[in-house]
């Protein structure tokens, strides 16, 4: 049974949140078992394509059978149709690009975590004042690990993780660990295009493996 508690958890001890969505999900499920065998727990498929709900069922049912202890969350939930949908198929957290308050209050009182988008102080205090268990800083290319720092001291207690632009780069992931957050998000800087169009599982694993020890050395 994967629970708020637990999902976050596993976010937080992995310190990294691949995230992607490809329309084969045979292909999907590769990238999966890639990222699984190379120390992945945790990750995010994004509702990006008008086949990511039957990729997503075809997906988890795969990982309940094969990968027990992997939590398999859904990304880019816009609106509570979307949350109920993946929720049914049985997506272990809810990832959002913007703050959503009844996606919020449907994830909770399902006893999942939910992770809102936030862009500015004012996001942040209303995912806050929602409980949001972990907030996703995005898109953090934009924003930078300065502007973390700068707001992160008026949430005690807030955990955030930001996602879009962060580099498999040791500076760029010391930056923003030091900027406090406690996880990295990362879709085509690990998950590349080229990877998913090739095929090329033996590139992801060695990729994946350099993202998590880049990970214990800089956070």
């Amino acid at each position: 049974m994967k629970t708020k508690e637990s999902s976050l958890k596993a976010i937080t001890d992995q310190g990294l949140l691949p995230l992607f969505f490809y329309e084969d999900a045979e292909v999907s499920l590769e990238i999966i078992r890639t990222l699984y065998k190379s120390g992945i727990r945790v990750l995010e498929y994004t509702n990006r394509g008008a086949v990511a709900l039957a990729n997503f069922q075809f997906l988890i049912q795969a990982v309940e059978i094969e990968m027990k202890d992997l939590h398999l969350g859904i990304g880019t939930i816009k609106n509570t149709t979307e949350a109920k949908a993946f929720i049914r198929a049985g997506a272990h957290f809810i990832v959002c690009p913007v703050v959503d308050t009844e996606v919020g209050k449907l994830t909770h009182d399902q006893g999942l975590l939910w992770i809102p988008g936030c862009f500015s102080p004012t996001e942040i205090n209303t995912a806050h004042q929602l409980k949001a268990g972990l907030i996703k800083i995005f898109p953090a290319n934009i924003l930078g690990p300065a502007f973390l720092s700068s707001v992160k001291e008026v949430f005690p207690g807030q955990l955030f993780i930001p996602t879009g632009g962060v580099e498999i780069e040791a500076e760029n992931m010391r930056n923003w660990f030091k900027s406090g957050v406690c996880a990295v998000g990362m879709g085509s800087k690990l998950i590349s295009k080229e990877i998913l169009e090739t095929k090329d599982y033996n590139e992801l694993a060695i990729r994946t493996k350099k993202t998590i020890d880049m990970v214990k050395a800089t956070r």
